[in-house]
């Protein structure tokens, strides 16, 4: 704190996408809400996963490509915090950088935007859908198999103009998204999770540190949500014991309710045509054991020698 008051200059690392910048911006409006003379700057910056749109996440190494640079932004003292869509943040962070705290969960389902239909059943056999994750496509094939898959790269806008330029016949993005950009109103339906199960951590914000940065983490822990950061904690834990990766078509979505957690977890077939799903539940003392103990039980059922094959390939 400087002679005026004041805390900082902190300096947030963020992507340049509208969604990105709109995240980075009210990480820093509660930051000045919550401790007011807290000087806030940004480092918008363009990551590998941002810049090679014409390549499959799972072909250019997958969503941890969204956050490398911010993480190198942070070792090399250029920012002192970075914020992330929770669903991009890979299992394991690099030594010495600690997720300092996660802001409350926005509706985690996938959300359906469609030209003409007015739900997925409705949506036309052979119907074109816009797609960049495996996750959802597994999962859609394994109710739709009629479908045809597209990929679909790029930020929310020119997603939303790939659809309405007729290009597909609908497309499916994470309602959180939408609903902080103030497009909510493009939603069509929202998918129930036993059709989709989010992605691990699908609608949490969440801020990165440096380790040993005392001051940074003692002001983001005033913002952290607790029952926030205990589901994805097991969601993170379910996964990181799988192994998973983009390559690998992996869900989890915990609810915490009272003080008990129920985990639901799920292992895919890319084209759908095997779906391994469990759910657990458990004391919230302990969301990673839960993650674990369900990804236990996922991987004794037969999902060891998927997720090898698919790691081969």
């Amino acid at each position: 704190m400087n002679a005026a008051g004041t805390r900082g200059p902190f300096t947030i690392a963020t992507r340049k996408s509208p969604l990105a910048l709109w995240q980075a911006e009210h990480v820093a409006a509660l930051m000045r809400r919550a401790h007011p003379g807290t000087e806030v700057a940004f480092l918008p910056m363009s990551t590998k996963g941002d810049r090679i749109q014409n390549r499959s996440l799972a072909a250019i190494g997958g969503k941890g490509l969204f956050i490398k640079e911010l993480e190198t932004a942070l070792e090399d003292r250029r920012a002192d915090w970075a914020v992330h869509s929770m669903k991009d943040v890979p299992g394991d962070l690099p030594g010495g950088m600690v997720i300092a705290a996660v802001l409350p969960r926005v509706d985690a389902r996938d959300a359906l935007i469609a030209a003409g239909a007015r739900s997925f059943e409705e949506l036309p056999r052979g119907a074109r859908l816009g797609t960049s994750s495996l996750r959802r496509q597994a999962q859609l094939l394994a109710v739709r198999p009629d479908l045809a898959i597209e990929a679909l790269r790029g930020n929310v806008d020119s997603r939303l103009k790939r659809l309405d330029a007729g290009e597909l016949d609908a497309i499916i993005l994470a309602c959180a998204g939408l609903i902080r950009l103030g497009l909510e109103s493009r939603i069509t339906a929202r998918l129930d999770t036993r059709v989709s199960l989010p992605a691990v951590g699908q609608g949490v914000i969440g801020i990165e540190c440096r380790a040993d940065d005392g001051a940074s983490r003692e002001l983001l822990a005033s913002v952290n949500d607790e029952p926030t950061r205990i589901a994805v904690e097991a969601e993170r834990a379910f996964a990181r014991r799988l192994g998973g990766s983009c390559q690998s078509p992996i869900a989890a979505h915990a609810r915490l309710e009272g003080g008990r957690l129920t985990l639901e977890g799920l292992v895919a077939e890319p084209d759908g045509s095997r779906v391994l799903r469990d759910t657990l539940s458990g004391s919230a003392t302990d969301p990673r054991d839960l993650g674990n103990s369900l990804a236990e039980r996922v991987l004794a059922a037969g999902a060891a020698p998927l997720l090898d094959r698919l790691r081969s390939a």
